[in-house]
């Protein structure tokens, strides 16, 4: 991490430490990634921390469209830590390996799927032209109903907020991998 060092465990205070112990606990790196910036503002990150527990537990979104979303949110903001802790989770979630490489690479991906072609365009037009134009909100609520689509449109705008953190911060990949090169 280039631009914040992280906090050593034995220097953390007691809001830190009860941030850290809260993201540890949950399987997500307490002392990586958008954590390891977070524990600077431990009032922040809690609060955050609560919304990756709500918006990744089970809702009305399928956890293979709400991958999709942040992968290509990802992609979009070249955000190697956020591809590469979410690419084996979309995998898992059962979204097309095919699919997952077109993003990566910055291909348009062939969908089988109507709704992840819709996620995706969604998240698109989220993304690229700062807008959810009526017709794609159309389409999107006959699809999914409008509950799930708040929550996913919710889910992209916090993934946005995450990536933009993590570029801000020049966050890397695990184990510096490079998540778009070849």
């Amino acid at each position: 991490m280039a631009r914040i060092a992280p906090i050593p465990l034995e220097r953390m205070t007691v809001a830190q430490r009860h941030l850290h112990d809260r993201v540890a606990s949950a399987g997500r790196g307490a002392a990586v990634g958008p954590w390891a910036v977070l524990l600077h503002v431990p009032e922040v990150g809690e609060q955050l921390a609560g919304v990756v527990e709500c918006l990744m537990s089970e809702t009305l979104v399928p956890p293979k469209l709400k991958r999709l979303a942040i992968l290509t949110i990802a992609r979009a903001y070249a955000a190697p830590y956020e591809w590469a802790v979410h690419e084996p989770r979309a995998r898992a979630a059962g979204l097309d390996a095919a699919v997952i490489e077109a993003l990566r690479t910055g291909a348009r991906p062939d969908f089988g799927d109507p709704k992840e072609a819709l996620v995706h365009a969604m998240t698109n037009e989220i993304v690229l032209a700062r807008e959810l134009g009526g017709s794609l909100y159309s389409r999107a609520v006959d699809a999914l109903g409008e509950p799930a689509v708040v929550e996913l449109v919710a889910l992209i705008g916090f993934y946005i907020a995450l990536a933009v953190l993590l570029v801000a911060y020049d966050v890397e990949a695990p184990n510096g991998a490079s998540a778009f090169g070849p």
